[in-house]
């Protein structure tokens, strides 16, 4: 049996996180992997996507570099060379965590760790293939996985879920994406940008759930003008190898697909953490605010609590859990946890929407502008629609912002911070922004007049 400071179980963004941080803060630190450093982000969600992604915008630039008055042709989109990329950058990574690890000093096992139920107070067990290891603290950080509804049908026909979708290196002719979220919508716009023929499929009155509904229409607005159909409100009731059958005001029809992408979110892995009898919250485990569980020296951060499946999400999390368990005594703040889909042109969104704001009859006034009213934006984007959204409380606080056009990915960090920090809209607008940069449009938007 081998005793450490600390376990923790999970390698995704906040177990590795967790570990480095640990290690280095003096925590004889072991972390357990079953499958490869990174997680499903690294491994099967954000990167590989958006390695994808932006091989499609290489490939759509050059289709419209007319437009920027350069003749140029790409005669093929190798998905198989796209692909072979990804999978370069994603080895990349990898071992960039490896490193981390290394240098910090992290014990690593790769295999499926069993937590053993406890029998001392704060002594805690973990077995890997026959190894036992111990620890008076733990971190667990396991992550999610895809949900798969019950959908009549789906065991006879060979479906994707992101993974397999991330892992083929030919394109279909058609792909029925069921779910119009963030991974739904991210998906969507990359096989739309390659001539893949896309439907996507959403119970939802709008895209993007959780998201602000004005930038939702927006984006679909967008890419229903590039072809791709959307079927919003349409409940999936049955699929077969020749398509997807939908439901809409008691009308039901087939959607002719050679693909089928599930895309209906994830759910908190928590079956594995059965032995040691903690509280839940709905799927996840429950948390305060410093993440600390309901046993004494366990700790929880991820996907695996439920609350925000995000990466940078996890990352602080991860970061706050450590603190804790060196005497730091942080606290979480999910005050300004920014959304983002990168899609073309990107979404971003951070703070409290529009939606919210009505709901709970909180008085704002809203500032928008179209990001044209940035010369680089227009520089840059030929064209291309954009839209800046900035939400302001009656005392000048920044409630939230939602933005519309590239690079709104980098420009939300902007409001982020004064959002967390309690920035007041005219402190932020009062900054020297630099000209010529996109980020101007924040400036420009608080500034300007309220909208009706």
């Amino acid at each position: 049996m081998l005793t450490h400071d600390l376990i923790i179980l999970g390698g995704g963004p906040a177990g590795y996180t967790a570990a480095e941080r640990a290690a280095r803060g003096g925590l004889n630190t072991l972390l357990i992997e079953k499958r490869a450093l990174g997680g499903v982000c690294l491994n099967e969600g954000c990167i590989p996507t958006k390695t994808l992604l932006y091989s499609a915008k290489i490939w759509h630039l050059t289709e419209d570099a007319k437009k920027y008055g350069i003749e140029a042709s790409a005669d093929q989109f190798l998905m198989d060379k796209v692909n072979a990329r990804k999978n370069k950058v994603v080895r990349k990574l990898v071992a960039g965590i490896k490193g981390k690890m290394t240098n910090a000093g992290v014990t690593v096992v790769t295999g499926e760790g069993e937590i053993l139920a406890p029998t001392t107070p704060q002594e805690y067990s973990v077995k890997v293939g026959e190894e036992t290891y111990t620890a008076p603290r733990l971190l667990l950080a396991s992550g999610s996985e895809t949900f798969v509804p019950p959908i009549p049908g789906l065991d006879t026909v060979d479906y994707w879920t992101s993974r397999e979708a991330l892992e083929s290196k030919e394109l279909p002719k058609s792909i029925a994406i069921i779910g119009g979220g963030v991974i739904g919508m991210e998906f969507a716009a990359f096989y739309n940008r390659v001539g893949v023929e896309v439907h996507v499929i959403e119970m939802l009155p709008e895209i993007l759930g959780g998201m602000d509904s004005e930038m939702g229409a927006l984006l679909r607005a967008e890419y229903t003008k590039l072809g791709v159909k959307f079927y919003l409100q349409h409940k999936v009731t049955s699929v077969a190898p020749d398509g997807v059958t939908v439901e809409f005001e008691d009308n039901s029809f087939v959607i002719p697909t050679e693909r089928i992408l599930l895309s209906v979110g994830r759910r908190p892995v928590t079956e594995k953490l059965s032995p040691l009898g903690l509280e839940m919250e709905g799927r996840g485990v429950k948390v305060d605010a410093t993440m600390r569980t309901s046993l004494p020296g366990v700790y929880a951060a991820g996907d695996v609590t439920g609350y925000s499946l995000l990466a940078h999400t996890a990352v602080r999390e991860a970061e706050v859990a450590v603190d804790n368990m060196l005497g730091k005594n942080a606290q979480m703040s999910y005050r300004a946890i920014p959304g983002i889909i990168y899609t073309q042109p990107e979404v971003a969104g951070v703070g409290m929407t529009e939606d919210q704001l009505k709901k709970e009859g909180i008085n704002y006034r809203k500032h928008q502008l179209p990001m044209a009213f940035a010369g680089r934006f227009v520089a840059e984007n030929e064209m291309a629609n954009g839209v800046c959204k900035i939400l302001i409380g009656e005392d000048d606080t920044l409630l939230g912002a939602h933005m519309l056009g590239n690079p709104a990915s980098e420009l939300i960090v902007v409001i982020a911070v004064a959002i967390e920090r309690g920035i007041k809209a005219h402190e932020l607008a009062s900054v020297v922004f630099p000209h010529p940069t996109v980020g101007e449009i924040i400036k420009e938007t608080i500034e300007s007049s309220p909208v009706a």
